[in-house]
């Protein structure tokens, strides 16, 4: 036994010790430099060194070679050297480069520098098509910082971040790690296999640092960073940027490289700011340092994202490859800032991996069994880029408090302190949590969810609710009810709900309710608290209501990648509901209520339809052609494709109804789909076409309605599903329709174009919507309006005009959008 501990442990010390070139990298001035990429030249074995100016370069065998150390604004070193016992230390100082223009032909009708990026442009697509596939090693390390963080946020108890915290309320609070396998194939076919994952303080964690998250290639046209960026050479740059040669410098190949400064020509425009270094006849990029501001690429949490990339020349392949990646960026809101890094090293690539056609399917990431259990011993073997003595400390520390974290004893002293009851809590509602068992409860002050309407008058709706979480959220059982009572109608009302969740993979949940609430005919149609306000200040009574007693199972569930079906039985009692108060906060002498009949607002006596009971079946189908994901242990996330529209198919069944006129079937079709369209922003579309049949003479309850809105406030990001200037119920149907919605939001493509406007910041948003059916002539809307209205990173705001035809002009209004109304919705 003793001679086999003694065996791994040798085992393990040659691994760690003996399999490694070590050393830092420091400047003239003895100062240490970051990020310089290290490489045994004539390979793709790299690394880079650490903010310590530390580096670790994984050579397994002895001989001789070639270190290249390489950092712009600074000559290249190349150190031979032979091994022959290891570790091998080699320590680099680094010399600054000298640029000179003395080289450069200055033609007085041309900008140099504008020569050498059309050269570029005009090689873009060649080098695009000159890596057309490849395998690699990827590695990625994340780092993010929080400074100065309160106390209570919004009231409630920030904590000290499971540790991350020190005594100045500032420390790391993610430091995570990944080691994978790419295969990349044009035009966008990237696959990964994440083999080793850590995060610190989890031991059971995965790591969401992957390779396509960062997969930033400037030879295309426009970069995914929260919004479309333009690239520095794409076919239209000199629409966005101007330049200028810095200098030039020649390389440790005798390669002359051309420095660049990029320089926006409008400060908001989507696009970057800094250097970018062109190798002169070959016109491909030597590296890259470029900044963008959150408020350019519209990133509102954002202050500043550094992007930097350096490149390295294949005899073999002869191009220039992506060897290493760097991203850091500064945060701030509600008072409380940061910075991060993530460092992505690339490594050992092959140029001719023989592809199959299996090789790239749906599956785009994956995870190598138990790739979050490798040992600090594997990972000192195998990081190319050494920790820094901060990140070594967050992992030391994190790692030993985490079996105290996650004891009984130390969960149930801080549950105690966050349960405790306080008198307050009667008002504002009160927290129950039980985290070593998972299990969370909670219940709503009596207020909560207080609104008015003329049937109800003042009331509330009060929520219970409990979960219990199984295998890491996984799965789980939840519970929830709700009560309310209406003031004027003297009502009791309220819901009951279980859910349970079965699986983290294909989704597969069971729902049972049952209750009595009164509804909106359209449930989409208003919110209680725009309608509120409307009714109370306004005397808009556009709430129209009906009460249900009901009870109703519902299934969903993946049938295959791609394919989702939801389902739901439930069996109904419906009942009209009248007006109960006329009560009104201002009351205008030439506007009064309107009756709660939508077919006649004039009719207070009147009802849409008979008390009846009826059961309802509803079968959709969700298709997404073309969807992908990533496998996570025991979990799936779905990618969409955005190249393909996302097709819903319903049918629903009304039948068994005491009415026995309000049975009926109806089929939908609905397609919608959203896509960017290079540096032109985003166009989103959404139609929906269905037929109600045998519906004649059917309840109203049960029309197709539409979403109109008439109290000139809008509550969504986007106007794909409503009509502005639509009355709520003047269209619904009982026949067949189509319905179509369509925006383009340019992303500042032409705002950012005009002066003085474009330091505003805002984008210019069209729209079209259009409904048809048999029994009224075709509704159209137009609207043009702008978004990302506000004041530094809080844009919330929508500004839109809208005109409405129908058989001519018929109306038209000013939309203001309140997008944060959606969230407290």
């Amino acid at each position: 036994m003793i001679k086999k501990v003694l065996l791994l442990l040798t085992i393990c010390f040659n691994t760690v010790v003996f399999s490694q070139i070590t050393g830092s990298v420091k400047d003239a001035k003895n100062e240490t430099l970051a990020f310089v990429n290290i490489y045994v030249e004539g390979t793709y074995k790299g690394t880079t060194s650490n903010d310590d100016g530390n580096y670790e370069l994984n050579v397994t065998e002895k001989g001789t070679y070639t270190i290249v150390f390489k950092f712009l604004g600074f000559k290249t070193e190349k150190r031979t050297v032979t091994i022959s016992s290891f570790p091998y230390e080699l320590n680099v100082t680094l010399q600054e480069e000298n640029l000179s223009l003395d080289e450069v032909v200055i033609n007085s009708n041309e900008n140099p520098a504008n020569r050498i990026i059309r050269a570029a442009i005009d090689n873009r697509k060649r080098m695009l098509e000159k890596i057309a596939e490849f395998k690699a090693d990827f590695y990625s390390r994340g780092l993010i910082k929080i400074e100065d963080v309160p106390e209570k946020i919004l009231g409630q108890e920030v904590g000290d971040l499971e540790g991350s915290l020190d005594s100045t309320r500032s420390g790391i609070i993610y430091l995570s790690e990944t080691i994978s396998k790419i295969d990349f194939k044009r035009p966008d076919n990237l696959k990964e296999k994440i083999t080793a994952s850590k995060v610190s303080g989890n031991d059971n964690g995965f790591s969401f640092n992957t390779a396509m998250d960062v997969d930033f290639n400037f030879y295309n046209n426009t970069i995914e960073l929260g919004n479309q960026i333009v690239s520095p050479i794409a076919d239209y740059a000199f629409n966005y940027y101007r330049y200028k040669l810095d200098g030039v410098f020649y390389d440790d190949k005798g390669n002359l490289i051309n420095k660049i400064k990029v320089i926006p020509k409008r400060e908001n425009d989507r696009i970057f700011s800094g250097t970018i270094y062109i190798v002169e006849d070959q016109w491909s990029i030597y590296a890259l340092e470029l900044d963008i501001t959150g408020q350019q690429a519209q990133i509102p949490v954002a202050d500043v994202i550094s992007l930097t990339q350096t490149f390295s020349y294949s005899e073999a392949e002869q191009f220039w490859v992506l060897m290493s990646q760097q991203i850091d960026f500064t945060y701030g809101i509600f008072g409380i800032t940061g910075e991060g890094r993530f460092s992505a090293v690339y490594s050992n690539y092959d140029f001719n991996p023989n592809f199959d056609k299996k090789t790239f399917g749906r599956e785009i990431l994956s995870f190598e069994n138990e790739a979050n259990k490798k040992d600090s011993t594997f990972w000192n073997t195998i990081r190319p880029i050494p920790l820094t003595k901060e990140e070594s400390n967050d992992y030391v520390l994190k790692d030993s408090i985490q079996i105290v974290r996650k004891s009984k004893t130390y969960l149930d002293s801080i549950d105690a302190k966050s349960n405790r009851f306080k008198v307050t809590d009667i008002i504002s509602g009160y927290n129950y949590q039980n985290t070593y068992k998972d299990k969370y409860f909670s219940i709503s002050g009596p207020l909560a969810g207080t609104s008015f309407n003329t049937v109800q008058g003042f009331n509330n709706n009060m929520r219970v609710f409990f979960r219990k979480n199984y295998d890491e959220f996984r799965k789980y059982l939840a519970l929830y009810g709700t009560v309310g009572y209406g003031l004027s109608d003297k009502r009791l009302r309220g819901t009951v709900t279980a859910t349970y969740k079965f699986n983290d993979i294909n989704d597969q949940i069971i729902n049972i309710s049952g209750g009595v609430i009164a509804q909106q005919f359209n449930n989409n149609a208003i919110s209680p608290l725009i309608n509120s306000v409307s009714t109370l200040f306004f005397e808009d009574n556009y709430m129209k209501l009906y009460e249900t007693s009901y009870v109703q199972l519902n299934f969903s569930r993946e049938i295959f990648n791609g394919l989702n079906l939801y389902s739901n039985l439930s069996f109904q009692r419906r009942k009209p509901l009248y007006n109960t108060t006329d009560y009104v906060t201002i009351n205008e002498k030439d506007d009064a209520y309107t009756s709660n009949n939508p077919l006649d607002e004039t009719s207070f006596g009147s009802t849409p339809f008979e008390t009846h009971n009826i059961a309802k079946l509803n079968l959709t189908a969700r298709i997404r052609f073309g969807q992908k994901y990533f496998s996570y242990p025991d979990s799936k996330f779905t990618v969409p494709n955005d190249n393909y529209p996302t097709v819903f198919l319903s049918y629903e069944k009304g039948f068994a109804s005491s009415v026995d006129d309000y049975n009926y079937d109806q089929l939908q079709l609905r397609l919608a789909q959203g896509f960017n369209i290079a540096n032109k922003g985003n166009f989103q579309y959404n139609i929906k076409a269905g037929k109600l049949f045998n519906a004649e003479d059917i309840a109203f309850t049960d029309y197709q309605h539409f979403n109109g809105n008439q109290t000139r406030v809008g509550t969504s990001s986007n106007y794909l599903n409503v009509f502005n200037n639509l009355p709520y119920y003047e269209l619904s149907t009982n026949n067949q329709y189509l319905e179509f919605h369509a925006e383009h939001d340019f992303k500042g493509y032409i705002l950012g174009k005009i002066p003085l406007l474009n330091k505003l910041n805002y984008n210019l948003v069209i729209g079209a919507h259009t409904l048809a059916a048999p029994d009224h002539k075709p509704y159209q809307e137009y609207s043009i309006g702008i978004d990302n209205i506000g004041f530094k990173k809080f844009r919330f705001l929508r500004l839109d005009y809208v005109r409405s035809y129908q058989n001519g002009f018929k109306n038209d209004a000013v939309v203001f959008g309140l997008k944060f109304l959606n969230f407290i919705d």
